[in-house]
């Protein structure tokens, strides 16, 4: 089976861990802030966080920025629930914003009209949080004029897009956003197994997530409320969590860093295969290949999701249904969050985003990853058109 991402390990990535597990510390020692001081240095941001994964990272972020009960949370309608959960689980109430369907991306038009008919009932959210979808930047720019005007914050869920760019800024260094999160999983652009990242230019926000993944808990002196009783003590100034990296994840995902521009590089190369080989399916309309870049803006290349069109005169089922079984392991990013049934229960319906539904009933991801190669490529492009030229079932 070719899947659709994977991650790609070599000999430093495993001497990286080795030697941390040989260290005095697995956990809670070095490796944890090089590798904080290290993506911060990439992003060209002040300060960095890491966390157990990035839906920790999305939870303190909300937190650090006073997302609480009574409070309203927007997100875009297309992305892992996380970016909704993270709301939820600070008892803030959520909706959701359509997507542009030439971009993916959350619709600045679409928010604009939103913002405004909630202003005009007194219902603005506190928090919005916008999406890079398969490792393309969100409208920044937009977002930030429109978070001046109506006061919101914004926490950029870039769980996609770490080593993307914007506006000629690396994603998390524009400072469009108060805080930008990033995800480590293995099928993402660098992995630490399983981890995530804060980033943000606000020292008091920094402070506040990094309190927030350990408990709650300060160590530093110049911070407690009662002298100092000793070099045992501490003081645990809020409800936090174990959110926690440890010095592992953290290895493997310094030593990921260190090769992040060149698994871009890769997923390019990728991506230019693709164009190339399936822009006579496109021209005839049988399918719709994604977005391209931006002046100024490199997607990360997280996923590389197509849209079956009606012309295919298959349904994205049968096409997604013949490449599984032709071992290509395409799936579907993502079944807007408002359908799963936790949110129906909230009250939302399926049709709530119009642009959102129809993009999900088309969508497959294909395989994208940094060592997919020219031979596996040539297998999973054939593999879908002969998907799309099978005889339709009886």
């Amino acid at each position: 089976m070719i899947p659709y991402g994977r991650q790609f390990i070599n000999a430093d990535d495993v001497q990286a861990v080795i030697q941390t597990l040989n260290s005095d510390f697995l956990t809670q020692g070095p490796a944890v802030p090089a590798f904080e001081e290290a993506l911060a240095r990439y992003c060209g941001t002040t300060h960095a966080v890491a966390v157990n994964s990035a839906t920790s990272a999305l939870h303190i972020a909300c937190l650090a920025l006073d997302v609480g009960p009574g409070d309203l949370v927007w997100t875009c309608a297309i992305s892992f629930a996380a970016s909704a959960n993270c709301a939820r689980y600070c008892g803030a109430d959520v909706d959701f914003v359509d997507i542009d369907p030439e971009t993916l991306n959350i619709c600045p038009l679409a928010l604009a009209q939103k913002l405004e008919k909630a202003k005009s009932i007194g219902r603005l959210p506190k928090v919005v949080i916008p999406i890079d979808l398969c490792g393309r930047s969100a409208p920044m720019r937009e977002i930030k004029k429109l978070a001046d005007e109506y006061g919101f914050k914004t926490i950029e869920d870039a769980s996609h897009g770490i080593g993307g760019s914007y506006k000629h800024q690396k994603i998390g260094g524009h400072g469009l956003a108060d805080i930008t999160v990033f995800s480590f999983h293995p099928v993402k652009i660098i992995t630490s197994a399983e981890g995530g990242m804060a980033v943000t230019f606000n020292s008091v926000l920094a402070q506040r997530m990094s309190d927030l993944r350990t408990h709650g808990i300060t160590r530093n002196s110049s911070r407690y409320e009662r002298k100092d009783q000793g070099a045992w003590y501490y003081e645990q100034h809020e409800l936090g969590f174990n959110y926690r990296m440890t010095d592992l994840h953290a290895a493997l995902g310094l030593s990921q860093l260190k090769r992040i521009d060149l698994f871009v590089a890769e997923r390019e190369k990728v991506r230019t295969f693709y164009e190339a080989a399936l822009s006579g399916l496109e021209a005839s309309g049988k399918i719709k290949l994604p977005p391209r870049d931006e002046p100024g803006c490199q997607s990360a290349l997280h996923l590389y999701p197509i849209q079956i069109q009606d012309r295919a005169g298959k349904t994205r089922r049968e096409v997604f249904d013949s490449l599984r079984e032709q071992g290509i392991g395409v799936n579907v990013h993502y079944l807007p969050i408002y359908r799963h049934p936790y949110y129906l229960k909230l009250g939302f319906e399926a049709g709530y985003c119009a642009n959102a539904e129809s993009y999900y009933e088309r969508a497959v991801s294909m395989p994208m990853y940094a060592n997919l190669d020219v031979e596996k490529l040539t297998i999973v492009v054939s593999a879908l058109i002969n998907a799309l030229s099978e005889e339709a079932p009886s």
